[in-house]
């Protein structure tokens, strides 16, 4: 029985809408450097996801945003 709010567990995946406004591109783009940065990732290795995920269609920069998050 969960007793509160604390206790209630989370879950650990990210939902992202990728038919409403915040599935287009530049969205998502900020949403990875959003996560990049609360991840502790480097200066560097965000620099390098946000190339990856800008260097091809929308396709390629769902399976980075996914691989990477």
């Amino acid at each position: 029985m969960i007793k509160s709010i604390k206790e209630k567990p989370r879950s650990k995946t990210i939902e992202v809408d990728l038919t409403g406004p915040q599935g287009n591109a530049f969205c998502l783009l900020k949403l990875a450097d959003s996560l990049s940065r609360k991840l502790g990732h480097s200066e560097f290795k965000r620099g390098c996801i946000l190339d990856e995920m800008k260097l091809t269609d929308y396709e390629g920069l769902l399976y980075t945003f996914d691989r990477e998050f």
